[in-house]
């Protein structure tokens, strides 16, 4: 039997996750990576060690308990903080599964002699008839999880098993009903796991100095509106909070971290056809030449649906994405990812300017 370590969360889908590859005759494991504890001794979201503890103990598995506390902050937690601080909305679930899950799912592998690491992600690994790996959308599309992994590795992609991706989540909370989880109805986590009191926002209050405070707000033209309360406190495309009277309905456009400064616009000011990414990662294929030029679909946000765009090598380490409609809202320090026409992720990036 080969031997497979399972990252439990404690909720539903890696417990049913470890159950089908327990039942498929792997040798399973199950660990539960600590990636953060507040201050009031609790831990994140996704980390419920008491609840995976239990589920291994139900599925007669062997189960431990990681700290990689000091290794998410480094990766994560201060990413997330100073992406924030620069205008930027970033998205640590998709640095937390390349940086911290599959790097110490991976290494604890190694260490027991695993030949595979698993979890509960909605989402199939394929490999091409080139011999790469990447990911296909899950079954079902309402919770395809592909966006957060596209920064998996060939190598993290080559040892993992994704046993959920041809199951709706009404099948996984059967599957758990039928064995008896006490999780089959637990709620999903839908914040950001370190964040376990309060905004994001109130979070990047707390940890940086008073100089990021208020600030101006301003029209296209520079007139000023207003004044806001912090950059952290706003993400292109906010309408709601802003604090100003103008008559007509104005969404945030812009976050200008270098004058501390907010631009605001009418709606039709937050489309736009062309983006700028960097931090590239590619799966179904090796590299972008310079005359390539490919049709794909494009997701700029996990609940974004993807759109017909083209993506070509701006230089060895931008590409231009090219949507053949305006897309609204696309948000620096969120990422691109790219899908062919069969669901595959060709690959993705950071959306560094939107043109």
């Amino acid at each position: 039997m080969d031997k497979v370590v399972v990252g439990m969360s404690g909720g539903v889908d890696s417990a049913v996750a470890a159950y089908l590859l327990k039942q498929a005759g792997y040798d399973v494991i199950g660990i539960t990576l600590r990636v953060w504890q507040g201050d009031d001794g609790n831990d994140g979201r996704c980390c419920d060690i008491d609840d995976a503890r239990s589920v291994a103990n139900k599925l007669k598995i062997p189960y431990y308990p990681i700290n990689c506390i000091s290794d998410f902050k480094k990766c994560v937690v201060e990413p997330f903080v100073n992406g924030y601080l620069c205008g930027l909305t970033p998205n640590p679930c998709i640095e937390c599964n390349r940086f911290v899950k599959w790097e110490k799912l991976l290494y604890y592998a190694n260490v027991v002699g695993a030949k595979y690491v698993a979890t509960g992600h909605y989402a199939s690994v394929v490999k091409t008839t080139d011999g790469r790996y990447t990911l296909k959308k899950a079954m079902h599309t309402e919770k395809d999880q592909t966006y957060m992994l596209y920064k998996l590795t060939q190598e993290q992609l080559s040892r993992t098993l994704m046993p959920l991706g041809n199951l709706s989540k009404k099948e996984v909370r059967k599957i758990a009903e039928n064995i008896d989880i006490s999780l089959s109805q637990k709620k999903d986590s839908q914040e950001v796991c370190f964040v376990t009191e309060g905004s994001y926002a109130d979070y990047i209050t707390r940890t940086i100095s008073p100089k990021y405070s208020s600030g101006l707000i301003v029209d296209e033209n520079g007139n000023i509106l207003g004044k806001h309360k912090g950059i952290m406190h706003y993400t292109i495309g906010q309408r709601k909070g802003l604090g100003i009277a103008t008559g007509y309905p104005i969404y945030v456009k812009e976050i200008c971290s270098d004058e501390n400064k907010i631009v605001v616009g009418n709606e039709q000011s937050l489309y736009s056809r062309k983006l700028i990414c960097k931090d590239l990662n590619f799966m179904s294929i090796s590299e972008l030449n310079n005359n390539d030029k490919i049709s794909c679909f494009v997701k700029v946000r996990y609940r974004h649906t993807a759109q017909p765009a083209h993506i070509e090598p701006t230089s060895d380490s931008l590409l231009q994405i090219e949507f053949e409609e305006p897309i609204r809202a696309a948000t620096p320090g969120q990422s691109a990812v790219f899908y062919n026409g069969d669901g595959c992720i060709i690959g993705g990036g950071i959306i560094a300017k939107v043109l």
